[in-house]
């Protein structure tokens, strides 16, 4: 539940859906499920296996299998690296649905470019979502990460369930199901893969160091298969049943569904305008929301806490707590970069030409997008092919004893997964990065 939890949040709820808007609809959402069921799914049963096989953060999981240190810089120090930078400005889109929750209990109908402008509003609630970010944390993973994700699915998934009901009756919503759930198959581009492999990652919390600490807790008894196909099957329909949220209203709006970052928290204040008592749907809405993003939060948190914890073997408390006050302070020029402060935007204007490419945009690009991908692929060469997959293949069938047994034309599940993590992966996910740089055109 604690690692479903991390998986689940704003990459789903907010990222997924005005990604898919910006990226063909449907044809968006039929290369993201190939990606999460081809790549996705085979990475997350290996960061989760290998966390379990060492009992270390990533660092610690690539120096106790042998690794030299370009691979263990490549895919366990930079994973960490992705993981803070990611906190730093996660923690402030986290915010504004604090400050959402608000606006909708007391029906105030500001504008969200002006809301994320004003730095006496931002600031504040991103310092608040790290805060409560840390005192979860410090409960631990039984005591204060699982206990909290065991609440909050389950109510997120009766909300969201509620609020498509109202969604896809509204007048001209037709339309928005059609977009979303019929592809147009010549909107799938280079472009469209890229994104859409991304988001499967980034959504499912692979190539942060995340997925490894959290398999480093997992009891051998565990199943590592159906506990990872657990997690992105929650983490999956959550992201799609967010989309059927969105786009009929959008429709039903007259909305564009290519608006960006900015289309979720529209079309929701439309929708609960809409409801009955609908001040209180999207005040609840929105809480749970911020639940959703504490909960991945914390697990980028806890990753690079658990660095310190067993390397340096600081306390809980000092880890935590160190790491999310330089996060903190690194994530305000994010807070800052969207209007807030005009030594930013004429930063901007002169670096890249735009006040649109914002410093968290930067940040989103380079660590939440590039690197992200440079620590998948590290990840995926080096225990397809650097160290004896066997090891990772009995790990895994301690809790699983089918792995190894053949289901289908003699292959086994263990067969599969190998081969998808020492060929298809690795070819896709290169791919991938080479088509960023434009290698193929677009």
């Amino acid at each position: 539940m604690a690692a479903a939890g991390s998986a689940v949040g704003l990459g789903n709820i907010w990222r997924f859906p005005y990604l898919t808007g910006e990226n063909g609809g449907a044809a968006f959402v039929l290369v993201y499920i190939c990606c999460v069921v081809l790549v996705g799914a085979p990475m997350l049963i290996n960061e989760i296996a290998l966390g379990r096989l060492t009992g270390k953060n990533p660092v610690g999981a690539f120096q106790s299998t042998g690794a030299n240190p370009l691979w263990t810089f490549f895919a366990g120090v930079l994973p960490l690296m992705v993981t803070f930078v990611v906190l730093s400005y996660y923690s402030i889109i986290a915010g504004w649905t604090v400050g959402y929750i608000f606006t909708s209990l007391f029906s105030l109908h500001t504008s969200f470019t002006e809301f994320i402008a004003d730095p006496t509003i931002v600031v504040p609630l991103g310092a608040f979502v790290i805060l409560v970010t840390v005192l979860i944390v410090l409960g631990g993973v039984s005591g204060g990460i699982e206990k909290a994700a065991k609440i909050m699915m389950p109510a997120l998934f009766i909300l969201l369930i509620i609020v498509i009901i109202r969604s896809v009756t509204l007048p001209g919503a037709g339309k928005g199901i059609e977009y979303y759930l019929i592809p147009d198959f010549s909107k799938i581009t280079g472009m469209v893969v890229l994104k859409a492999l991304t988001q499967a990652f980034f959504s499912l919390g692979v190539g942060w160091g995340m997925m490894i600490t959290y398999g480093s807790y997992l009891p051998k008894t565990q199943n590592i298969v159906t506990s990872s196909l657990w997690v992105g099957v929650m983490d999956t329909s959550v992201a799609l049943l967010a989309g059927l949220m969105v786009f009929p209203a959008v429709f039903a709006f007259n909305m564009s569904p290519s608006e960006g970052p900015t289309l979720v928290f529209s079309v929701l204040a439309n929708i609960f305008q809409e409801m009955p008592l609908g001040n209180i749907a999207g005040a609840l809405f929105f809480l749970l929301l911020f639940l959703a993003a504490i909960t991945s939060t914390i697990s980028m948190l806890e990753a690079p806490s658990a660095y310190f914890m067993d390397t340096r073997k600081w306390s809980r408390r000092k880890a935590a707590w160190t790491v999310a006050v330089v996060a903190f302070l690194f994530g305000i020029p994010s807070a800052l970069s969207n209007g807030s402060s005009p030594f930013f935007t004429e930063l901007q204007l002169n670096l890249f030409g735009t006040e649109k490419q914002g410093f968290m945009d930067i940040m989103d690009y380079l660590f939440g997008t590039l690197f992200m991908m440079v620590v998948v692929l590290a990840t995926c060469l080096y225990t397809g092919w650097f160290m004896k997959t066997d090891r990772l293949v009995g790990e895994i069938q301690q809790g699983s004893p089918g792995f190894t047994t053949p289901v289908l034309l003699g292959l086994s599940p263990a067969s599969i997964w190998r081969f998808a993590l020492r060929f298809l992966c690795p070819v896709i996910i290169l791919l991938v990065i080479l088509n960023m740089f434009g290698v193929f055109g677009s």
